[in-house]
């Protein structure tokens, strides 16, 4: 039950990540991959089973732990959630942004839309933007800092977002309020400003790290913006050799 665990998990299931993690020094590696996994875990509870109710049980024992380690309790036996502990105790990162991480993800659970745009944009900031919140905060930032983080983290948010609705079709979701090509227009451009936002805002450089997550948050939201119908046909990644400079010219700069 050690980082090396987490970082492992992360390389396999959120590779993008991992790879944002690596260009980090090792002390903030620490802290990244624990919170990136516990992330994993939760965003992957929902799909494990078909049995709605099982599902709801695996985001519980989640949010149980989540409430125990904040709460000072002994901690499970578990690969991710005793390094997750120890970063959540160093930090007092705040139970109510990690558990609404976890409540998020019953909308994956179920196939009912989100009543609203509204609704659409608070899943976002719960999940990418609360992840976001939370790798920022546990590496040093202060609290006067999370707006501007949070915002990163929606722009970031609504890039993968962007780029899992051909999977969440193929599972018979209905990811979008308003699929149009304009209304679909309208979210990357949203996600794009909000990204621009961010990076107005002077920030700490320790928080730095934690942001390099959003590395191709940007590219990936120009080209929505540009043709939204690249959306539908799954056409937004960049390839691999261009992610992969963007990745090392961002790392070697000390920029996100």
């Amino acid at each position: 039950m050690s980082v090396a665990a987490c970082a492992g998990l992360v390389e396999r299931g959120d590779p993008d990540r991992f790879r944002a993690a690596m260009t980090a020094p090792v002390a903030a590696r620490e802290k990244l991959f624990p919170l990136y996994a516990f992330n994993l875990e939760v965003a992957r509870a929902p799909f494990v089973t078909k049995e709605p109710m099982i599902a709801e049980m695996r985001l519980q024992w989640w949010r149980d732990v989540v409430e125990e380690i904040v709460g000072g309790a002994p901690v499970r036996a578990h690969e991710v959630a005793a390094p997750l502990a120890q970063v959540v105790r160093e930090a007092a990162l705040p139970e109510a942004a990690l558990d609404a991480l976890v409540a998020a993800r019953r909308w994956d659970i179920y196939s009912d839309p989100f009543e609203d745009q509204a609704a659409l944009d608070a899943h976002v900031d719960a999940t990418a933007g609360g992840l976001m919140w939370l790798s920022a905060k546990a590496l040093g930032a202060g609290d006067d800092e999370e707006g501007p983080i949070r915002r990163a983290g929606f722009g970031h948010g609504v890039a993968l977002w962007l780029m899992a609705i051909p999977g969440f079709e193929e599972r018979g979701k209905r990811p979008l309020v308003d699929g149009r090509p304009e209304a679909v227009r309208e979210f990357a451009r949203r996600g794009l400003e909000a990204l621009h936002d961010a990076r107005k805002t002077r920030l700490s450089k320790a928080v730095v790290p934690a942001l390099r997550a959003a590395w191709q948050a940007e590219g990936v939201l120009k080209r929505a913006v540009a043709d939204p119908g690249r959306v539908a046909q799954g056409a937004l990644t960049p390839g691999p050799a261009a992610g992969a400079a963007a990745l090392a010219l961002r790392a070697a700069t000390g920029r996100w």
